[in-house]
């Protein structure tokens, strides 16, 4: 995890690109993160930076956790999380923001998705259900037979049942970065991102796709849309 940050998701809203096009993005208030304890391989074993992000009365933290604040003089945090490799060089006390990205890097958003509580088949995995009309009477949104009759005669591992859905750690990868707001510690992520608003999400480097990489625009697809970016286009090279 080379570069990484932590922050809050605000909501979603639309800005638009270089080129016009309305991109609908997600907002997330990535700092100011500080620098709480710097790890080396020569006295934990191991490279890592650890951030803590947005602050809270010190009676509101566990005394162990609390000592560890006090002992790097740092003040108590909500949030803390360890980044390994951290490839930019900080100290104890430093802050972090937006800055380390750039528009234009892919980044990966790891959040916590919104708790739906149980769920039936049909919006936990997509079934069908039964029919509505022609004489189905209480089969509309169940999942229909789950045996296997005389043989094996046990319900197969991993059917697909009705259960608790959401509330669960979960990676959006590859989403670029369409703005940073430095003043504001703001990021423009395109797409969206899991969790609700106000939920903490970790935004960190791309796994896949390198620092750097230049984005291959694709053509408009219509004649409408093929006319729109031609008139853009003009009226940018006029200017």
């Amino acid at each position: 995890m080379p570069l990484g940050i932590l922050g809050k998701k605000l909501g979603q809203t639309r800005v638009y690109n270089a080129q016009g096009l309305l991109i609908p993005v997600t907002v997330v208030a990535v700092g100011p993160n500080r620098v709480i304890q710097c790890k080396t391989v020569d006295t934990d074993g191991y490279k890592a930076v650890q951030l803590g992000f947005d602050e809270q009365k010190e009676s509101r933290v566990t005394k162990p956790l609390l000592a560890h604040f006090k002992k790097y003089g740092t003040p108590a945090f909500k949030r803390i999380k360890e980044f390994r490799d951290f490839s930019k060089d900080v100290k104890p006390g430093d802050t972090v923001g937006a800055d380390i990205f750039a528009s234009g890097d892919y980044v990966d958003a790891i959040g916590v998705t919104k708790g739906r509580g149980f769920e039936g088949v049909v919006k936990r995995h997509g079934f069908r259900g039964g029919d509505s009309t022609h004489g189905a009477k209480g089969w509309h949104r169940r999942g229909g037979a789950i045996g296997c009759r005389l043989f094996p005669g046990t319900v197969n591992r991993g059917m697909k049942m009705p259960g608790h859905m959401g509330q669960v750690q979960r990676t959006t990868q590859n989403l670029e970065v369409i703005q940073v707001r430095n003043d504001d510690n703001l990021l423009l992520i395109a797409g969206c991102i899991p969790g609700s608003k106000g939920d903490y999400v970790v935004i960190r480097e791309s796994k896949k796709i390198p620092k750097g990489t230049v984005k291959k625009t694709p053509p408009p697809v219509g004649k409408a849309k093929a006319a729109k970016a031609e008139a853009i286009a003009k009226i940018a090279a006029k200017k």
